[in-house]
């Protein structure tokens, strides 16, 4: 039970079925029914039991248990006979509906014979005609049972279908269903898609819909070339049926869907979502659609060769694809054989293979905004594989492909990175034999290389206390190995690393420069201490010299850290000239123009970097191309040039295709073309850009940057209308491994949860985005450094419970909000937040809401005095307008005409009066309709609210606002019909 004590009255029985009605249908439900009827069995009045027992039935219906649902229908129907006075109309109504979900639940089980379910239809018959119901629910139930059974479905269809409906037929959205599906059955699919029309455009909706008939339609629209609209209703139906056990015949047509469109990757993710269907679905009949919707997916994936990729599956052990579609197979091949028999047909055998005999209706389908192949979901591939180019050859004896790494490395050559990768593999073998030969050296010194390379590439992901233990451990090494040369490039790596790991206590940029300097200091010393440094690792040295002061520059911004990485890049310039290192050349060319950047000479730095291009198309290395672009586009986007930002960026991204995406940072040039994107007012393209960041971020391990930017892809969807992609990819991320696990940062995941929240709410599924936000703010009320952060999470749960009605917790919620922003102000989002709260209970509960919206506005008051006093200014209308305004709509809402009439005088007087450019006039103009409605409407004064409106008109059409005054216009124009 939900409660320590079980009810003691029927006045707490009663409370705890609304209670329990609230919850979601699955098994605690069900449990807390259960109990719930032998509570109510105690109470000498029957009328609690017929109640408790209504909602059981439901509870097993909708949690796929139809074996139980006839059972408890039994009783009531004995009840009814006993004690007809118990029941009132609507429990009347009620009771005759359920004779329909007993056939139903009779229909899903097949050991149930084929007499027994005619006998119930004869049954429901009989007691419909003694009790002067009309028939058409019977005979839509004797339909059903000829579909089902695969009989010649002609005469009942139309002996259902010409009827009159009654009060007791299925609602309009499960008869379009059923409508659609005998076209659909026949072969028809445009017919069947015109039918099922209204349910698909969102005009006809039910518990069951339009959910049951999204899954249905998919396939018919891809076959009639609609492929776009089955996309959007994939995302929509499959949100409305995931994880339930009574839709999971829908969600197997929507797995078959992903396999028929190759999105395979997909249907494996959405199949983990709903492992639990393997062990929750009770119904043998749902159990057949849904595990032959799996054996599609399965058997595609198999088709594929990926048959031995890891798999969600039955509980107790784990699964291949193989070898889940051969439980999936026999399982359901049993099933359909026991439907068969019971019905004397092969119509479930049949429908079975047509199934799993349909071909591919697609060879792609760009489904969602991370669309995913069954190698990215692959447990043996590593994460920084996946390039845009064919995999780098790499050669096959191994003293060739450890000189060929060495030289590549030497170069800057991006084709490093497989040969150390591949060098890696070897090692970590079992069998490993390391070369005898003076060329290849010591296994020490190869140790060292690996540990470089991953050192390197903590690097690259900001992971420097990582890299730094690395550098330091292969430096040992080459020690070991008599490479003093190389020990010395890593022990400069450690000093570099070290001083940009962040500090703990936060401290100022200066102690970080002073960690730069002093690195930057060793490393000059090292360099003058070292003997015998070959040309490569004294120009690596001079290289890493220049990066740490330039780093400096970075932090501190000062002018005077300028002039030292202008010397140390021209150092690196002169060196690598003189010894024909192109690499390094270029390198010194970069780290020019980036200093000219950072010092604010950005003119300069355009040039510098134009030069450095012109010389790379000249003499390479071609594979620094790329980076050198993204350099330029990123100046001509500081430059509010996005045009030739972007032209400079497609072009970088254009070279990078001809090497690992790695290696030449393809990642931040999709980022930066995102951005060049939106600028030019081309969102969709943004978005396109920023998923392929994030995917490639995710795929070369950068697993806090991708989430990081598919949160900012999610957001950008949602604020071009794109919910459900928005929804679908939240609902992608949030299922990742290391976010269940709690591996990734918990404020990150709770933004990407918050972004989903709002975007369930802007897709009008209030109760889930409730649920969700409710616990969000109940885990932010522990972020002990951030109450900025929960105030603003508890301010929305807030305003989405008054949504719901629920004004006791909304409050509660509102509270929580004001005790968090008394300790990190957020003035403007609570003052927001406490206002809406106010206008939606005056809205809903009238004069009896009034008091508790103006207390409401009493503290969105206080809110306003603190921001003040605190000298902040609000983004968007002042806060005390706003206040002022707010006031006379709640005022109106709950009938204080009078009161709401000065209230919002008050606010017209804050807001001023508009000027030509004024951009207030729209909310002027709103302010002065809702007073002309007020006193011209309500307070019955025409005359005046003419005067006032008709002087707000003139003087908007005199600013150029014309649109602004069309509201006002037709106020005047009704007030002057009802004088």
């Amino acid at each position: 039970m939900p409660t320590a004590l079980p009810p003691q009255n029927t006045d707490e029985l009663y409370q705890a079925l609304q209670d329990n009605q609230r919850r979601p249908y699955g098994r605690t439900r069900t449990v807390t029914a259960e109990e719930l009827v032998d509570v109510a069995e105690r109470f000498a009045e029957p009328l609690p039991l017929v109640r408790t027992l209504l909602e059981l039935q439901e509870a097993y219906t909708y949690g796929s248990e139809p074996r139980k649902s006839p059972v408890v229908f039994a009783r009531l129907l004995t009840l009814f006979d006993e004690q007809p006075d118990l029941f009132d109309d609507r429990l009347r109504h009620l009771l005759f509906w359920r004779f329909k979900w007993v056939a139903n639940a009779l229909r899903a089980l097949p050991e149930i014979p084929l007499a027994s379910l005619r006998q119930w239809l004869t049954e429901m018959r009989d007691r419909y005609e003694k009790a002067g119901l009309g028939l058409h629910p019977y005979y839509g139930q004797a339909y059903q049972l000829a579909a089902h059974i695969g009989e010649d479905t002609t005469l009942a269809y139309e002996l259902w279908a010409a009827r009159t409906r009654t009060r007791l037929s299925d609602c309009e959205a499960c008869e379009i269903c059923e409508r659609a599906l005998y076209h659909l059955t026949a072969g028809d699919d445009e017919r069947a898609l015109r039918a099922w029309e209204p349910v698909l455009a969102g005009q006809e909706s039910c518990q069951e819909e339009p959910a049951r008939s999204l899954s249905y339609a998919l396939l018919p629209l891809l076959r009639t070339g609609r492929s776009d609209r089955a996309r959007d209703l994939h995302l929509a139906g499959y949100r409305g049926c995931r994880r339930n056990p009574s839709m999971s015949a829908e969600v197997g047509r929507h797995l078959e869907f992903c396999a028929l469109t190759g999105n395979e990757a997909r249907g494996l993710e959405l199949l983990a979502e709903n492992r639990n269907l393997f062990d929750e679905v009770d119904s043998p009949l749902d159990q057949l659609d849904f595990l032959t919707g799996v054996e599609v997916l399965l058997q595609r994936v198999e088709v594929l060769d990926h048959g031995e990729l890891p798999t969600a599956g039955y509980a107790g052990r784990t699964w291949t694809v193989t070898g889940l579609r051969t439980e999936v197979r026999g399982r359901a091949d049993d099933l359909a054989a026991r439907f068969d028999a019971r019905n004397g047909t092969t119509t479930h055998a049949d429908r079975r293979r047509t199934r799993l005999e349909r071909a591919p209706l697609l060879d792609t389908l760009e489904l969602t905004l991370r669309t995913r192949s069954l190698d990215d979901v692959a447990p043996a591939a590593p994460v920084a594989t996946a390039p845009a180019r064919p995999a780098t050859a790499v050669p096959d004896a191994l003293p060739e492909l450890i000189l060929r790494a060495r030289a590549a490395d030497e170069q800057g050559h991006p084709d490093a990175r497989a040969c150390w990768a591949r060098l890696r593999t070897l090692v970590a073998a079992r069998d490993y034999t390391h070369p005898d030969d003076p060329a290849v050296g010591p296994l020490a010194r190869l140790r060292a290389d690996l540990l470089t390379d991953e050192a390197n590439r903590a690097h690259e992901r900001d992971e420097f206390a990582d890299a730094a233990a690395l550098h330091e451990e292969a430096a040992f090494l080459y020690d070991d190995a008599g490479a003093p040369g190389d020990a010395a490039l890593a022990r400069a790596c450690v000093l570099l690393a070290t001083a940009e790991i962040p500090a703990e206590d936060a401290e100022g940029p200066e102690v970080k420069a002073a960690g730069l300097t002093a690195a930057h200091a060793s490393m000059v010393r090292m360099h003058e201490e070292t003997p015998g440094l070959t040309p490569h690792q004294e120009a690596r040295l001079l290289r890493l010299r220049a990066s740490a002061l330039a780093h400096r520059l970075q932090t501190t911004g000062s002018q005077e850290h300028v002039a030292p990485v202008f010397a140390e890049a021209d150092l690196l310039g002169e060196f690598a000239t003189r010894h024909d290192l192109a690499g390094q050349v270029s390198v010194a060319h970069l780290l020019r123009a980036t200093t000219y950047a950072l010092s604010g000479d950005l003119p300069t730095a355009v040039t510098e970097a134009d030069a450095l291009l012109e010389r790379l198309r000249a003499h390479g290395p071609a594979w620094h191309l790329p980076r050198t672009c993204a350099l330029r586009g990123r100046l001509r986007l500081v430059l509010q040039d996005p045009e030739a930002a972007y032209t400079a960026l497609a072009e970088g991204l254009r070279l990078a295709a001809d090497w690992p995406a790695e290696a030449v940072g393809a990642t931040r040039l999709h980022a930066d073309l995102a951005e060049a994107c939106l600028r030019l007012g081309r969102p969709d393209e943004a978005l396109r850009h920023l998923t392929r960041s994030a995917e490639l971020d995710l795929r070369h391990g950068s697993r806090t940057d991708a989430y990081c930017t598919y949160g900012n892809a999610a957001q950008l969807s949602l604020d071009l209308g794109r919910v459900e992609d928005c929804i679908a990819l939240l609902d992608s991320l949030l299922a990742e491994p290391d976010v269940a696990a709690g591996e990734l940062d918990d404020r990150l995941v709770a933004q990407l949860r918050l972004t989903r929240a709002r975007a369930l709410h802007e897709g009008e599924d209030l109760k889930a985005a409730t649920a969700e936000l409710v616990a969000l703010a109940a885990e932010s009320a522990g972020w002990d450094d951030d109450p900025g952060s929960h105030a603003m999470i508890a301010a929305e749960t807030a305003v989405l419970l008054a949504e719901s009605g629920e004004f006791g917790r909304a409050r509660e919620a509102a509270d929580q909000a004001l005790a968090a922003h008394a300790r990190e102000p957020r003035y403007e989002h609570l003052s927001n937040s406490l206002r809406e709260l106010a206008r939606l209970q005056a809205q809903q509960q009238g004069a009896d809401g009034l008091p508790d919206a103006l207390a409401l506005l009493a503290d969105a008051g206080r809110v306003a005095d603190e921001a003040r006093a605190a000298g902040y200014e609000a983004h968007g209308r002042s806060l005390d307008t706003a206040l002022a305004y707010e006031r006379g709509r709640v005022d109106a809402y709950a009938g204080a005409y009078e009161d709401a009439l000065v209230a919002l005088e008050k606010a017209l007087a804050l807001l001023g009066e508009p000027g030509r450019e004024d951009d207030r006039a729209g909310e002027w103009a709103e302010c002065v309709r809702l007073a002309g409605a007020v006193e011209g409407l309500y307070l019955e004064r025409p005359v005046p609210a003419l005067a006032r409106l008709d002087a707000a008109i003139t003087r908007l059409t005199a600013l150029g606002h014309t649109e602004e005054t069309e509201s006002l216009v037709s106020l005047a124009a009704r007030l002057r019909d009802e004088e």
